[in-house]
């Protein structure tokens, strides 16, 4: 009888093992998928990831592509306006000297009329300079400074071209005077260069004749000091 329950329990205990191991393996084979799934899940996220940094650095290196070719477009287009300005200033340039240049050239060869030696006494000359200095003083004339030299020009005999060229002269000197009187101290502020541009304009002073007259008087003043 001992032996008959010991191959029993022998059986049994077979039995049970072989129960363990088809539970084992029926427990394996159903994990399985869910490993693969998931390892299969981590590969597609991984790869997905790595797509993503890879297209994240493309879009980069192009807005660095395009910064710097939009950086090096605005430089060219800036310098290409200022080559152009530059240009322009110089036409204006070569203009404004082509056109003094005529002017100068013009003024040259017009032949200046002959004088005839004048009859009017030295002293009725150097009176009627007088009164053109005394009306142009302030830089301008008034209707009735005009009216007063015309009647004094009649009174003397003094003709028209002896009136404008004392006039020339007379204004010459008021210009120079201004030029002094400005250069006293030293330099000229900006209501000296004022004065000087309207004196300049209604005397009608070339920029030859006051870049003249102003080295005149910086060189006396240097002499002077």
């Amino acid at each position: 009888m001992a032996d008959l329950d010991e191959q029993r329990q022998k059986v049994e205990e077979l039995k049970r093992k072989i129960l363990e191991q088809k539970k084992k393996e029926a427990a394996d084979a159903s994990s399985s998928p869910v490993i693969d799934k998931f390892v299969e899940e981590e590969k597609k996220r991984a790869g997905m990831a790595e797509r993503q940094a890879l297209e994240d650095q493309r879009q980069a290196e192009l807005a660095s592509k395009r910064l710097v070719e939009e950086t090096q477009r605005q430089v060219e287009e800036k310098t290409r306006k200022q080559q152009e300005e530059e240009k322009s200033h110089k036409r204006q340039e070569e203009e404004k000297s082509r056109r003094r240049q005529e002017e100068e050239k013009r003024r040259k060869e017009t032949p200046k009329p002959t004088q005839a030696p004048s009859t009017v006494p030295v002293v009725s000359i150097q009176a009627y300079a007088q009164a053109l200095k005394h009306a142009w003083t302030d830089g301008a004339l008034s209707k009735d400074e005009n009216a007063i030299l015309v009647t004094l020009r009649k009174a003397m005999g003094i003709s028209d071209q002896e009136h404008m060229d004392l006039e020339q002269e007379v204004q010459l000197d008021i210009y120079l005077q201004a030029i002094v009187d400005s250069w006293k101290s030293g330099s000229i502020t900006p209501q000296d260069l004022d004065r000087l541009d309207i004196l300049r304009e209604r005397f009608k002073i070339s920029a030859e004749e006051h870049l003249r007259l102003e080295k005149q008087v910086r060189q006396e003043i240097l002499r002077q000091r």
